[in-house]
């Protein structure tokens, strides 16, 4: 009986630290962490898998209290940090503060590192008993305060692949940025249409463009066509493995580290105006109130016909440049046909509880030495919404499409936030007379939008959305559908970005060969990608919450060096 308990009490986990020297131990398949006081972590380190062992069960909203027993393994060997030399060693300062300790070098390890460098160390001893670790410096990157070593820090800090392998690149150089004319015949032939990309001014990837007209019946007919990457990224080649290892492309400011290689992301993949370009295009068919009637996936091949920013198609629908709209005048029908119809859709969106939290981003201005000189809000306007709104419609289309045909598939899943999250949400409502209402077998995403709503414009509206974000689950990729509560989706995946998201490229091939095969696939494919949708969905989960930890950090960084000198 003793033995059972024993195993019962000691459990394994994730040590998750906190600057201030506790922290919390994640469980696999549990939503509820376990909370580890500073006295208890005996030298358990952020990122660490640990056994520990329960000290005070959990009490109502208070989460359970555990002590680490075991450190079973150690997340990290190397860290990033400032060297600070002495006459006969040194000290390693961690950039990331959660490690806890500075790292002891001594001076035969030292690698003529100077005071003030940034560098790598390899830790040779952890900390133990208040002692501080012992490390060797393994790189230099060089000193602290000169341009762009801030960034190469963080790409080293989290591991970040800055190069791809010599073997991917030749691959990539290899593929021809003239399309295949064979292929053609196979392709529904739309380089007639008036098709449109609408990015920001400096996007580079262009993955997807789009066309809007109304059809006989009077209702709206809009394509989404999305760069048919998985016709040249083929899988278990190369670029393909280096894709999966990637997950996603991660952008920091002067630089992105890319997903695919140059060739493909910034050339024949991207579906630059007036050339020739391969795609898988999603045509929808929608009625006055913004119901999709029907939906069809098919192969294509387009050809652009204008470049757009989202400035100028604002400026265009709000008559705000004459020069701009001068000359897109032939095409202001077609803006004002997309603005018609993106707001149909978000008004019906609206209806269905989609969570319209409005927190600010911020914009950081670099100069030509990647030194921060401006901290501004990022703007959007109605062209960023209708980009979103049809994009978000296309993905919806293509979800419930392979939902119901029961493909092997990879679906963006946001499941409902948990009713004690909720409740404690509601004692802070509470002071301010609003609450969100729900019963534990009752929570839907409408009870949000009505208190969002509520506070839109009052002084209340930031803290209460941030309030709400930090409510809701965190999205993430699976193999099955379990809908997506903040956008109020009963289906949902990622299909518009295979240039930068591997789940996006993953399901491109899946419905490729849907489409090859004329959706009928043998029993033991079926199993295999079922296999490989339930593997990647994990990998590029993990990969997606490496990229914005890096890109948050990268975000603090700038913040951090543009308020320097206004101390």
């Amino acid at each position: 009986m003793g033995k059972k308990n024993k195993k019962k009490q000691n459990i394994e986990g994730i040590f998750r630290a906190n600057e201030k020297g506790f922290g919390f131990v994640e469980i696999e398949n549990q939503e509820e962490d376990l909370f580890v006081p500073a006295k208890h972590v005996n030298g358990a380190l952020d990122g660490d898998t640990v056994r520990v062992s329960i000290t005070k069960p959990k009490e109502g909203t208070k989460k359970a209290e555990v002590k680490v027993i075991k450190i079973i393994k150690r997340e990290r060997e190397t860290l990033v940090g400032i060297f600070q030399a002495n006459k006969n060693f040194g000290f390693v300062v961690p950039d990331d503060k959660k490690f806890g300790t500075d790292v002891f070098v001594s001076k035969n390890k030292c690698k003529n590192a100077n005071n003030n460098d940034k560098v790598i160390v390899k830790i040779i001893k952890y900390p133990e008993k208040g002692k501080n670790a012992e490390g060797q410096i393994i790189e230099v990157l060089g000193n602290s305060n000169q341009a762009g070593i801030d960034m190469l820090s963080v790409i080293r800090e989290f591991d970040l692949p800055n190069e791809f392998p010599v073997f991917v690149k030749e691959e990539a150089e290899a593929i021809s940025q003239v399309i295949d004319e064979n292929d053609i015949k196979n392709r529904k032939d739309l380089r007639q249409d008036t098709i449109f990309t609408i990015d920001g001014e400096d996007a580079k990837d262009l993955d997807d463009a789009i066309n809007v007209y109304k059809n006989e019946d009077g209702n709206y007919c809009l394509d989404v066509h999305i760069a048919d990457v998985s016709y040249y990224v083929k899988e278990g080649s190369k670029l393909d493995k280096e894709a999966i290892k990637r997950g996603t492309s991660v952008y920091m400011f002067d630089r992105v580290i890319p997903m695919l290689p140059f060739e493909l992301s910034n050339g024949i993949c991207s579906l630059n105006a007036g050339q020739d370009r391969f795609a898988l295009s999603c045509s929808m068919e929608i009625d006055n109130k913004g119901n999709v009637i029907s939906g069809d996936v098919y192969k294509s091949i387009i050809k652009v016909t204008e470049r757009m920013s989202y400035t100028d198609v604002n400026k265009i629908l709000n008559n705000l440049d004459e020069e701009v709209t001068k000359k897109y005048s032939k095409y202001i029908n077609n803006f004002k046909l997309m603005e018609e119809l993106a707001l149909i859709l978000k008004e019906r969106r609206l209806a269905q509880g989609y969570l319209n939290l409005d927190i600010p981003e911020s914009k950081i201005i670099l100069d030509e030495n990647g030194k921060a000189i401006e901290v501004k809000k990022y703007e959007t306007t109605f062209a960023n919404e209708i980009i979103e709104q049809f994009m978000l419609t296309a993905n919806e289309t293509v979800a419930e499409k392979f939902y119901w045909l029961e493909a092997p598939f990879i679906y963006r899943v946001h499941e409902e936030p948990e009713y004690d999250k909720i409740q404690e949400t509601n004692k802070f409502l509470f002071n301010i007379g609003e609450k969100i209402k729900c019963s534990k077998d009752n929570i839907r995403p409408r009870a949000f939008s009505d208190v969002l709503d509520k506070l839109k414009g009052t002084e209340y509206e930031k803290v209460i959305s941030t309030l709400i974000l930090r409510t809701l689950k965190v999205a993430r990729y699976e193999a099955e559908n379990k809908g997506h509560f903040g956008i109020a989706s009963k289906y949902y995946c990622h299909f518009t970005s295979p240039i930068r998201r591997y789940p996006d490229l993953f399901i491109h091939r899946i419905i490729s060969e849907y489409i090859k095969k004329g959706y009928n696939i043998d029993d033991e494919r079926l199993l295999e990608m079922q296999s490989k949708a339930e593997k990647y969905a994990e990998t590029s989960s993990e990969a997606e919450k490496l990229a914005t930890k890096a890109e948050r950090e990268a975000e603090d960084i700038k913040k951090a060096e543009f308020m320097e000198d206004k101390i």
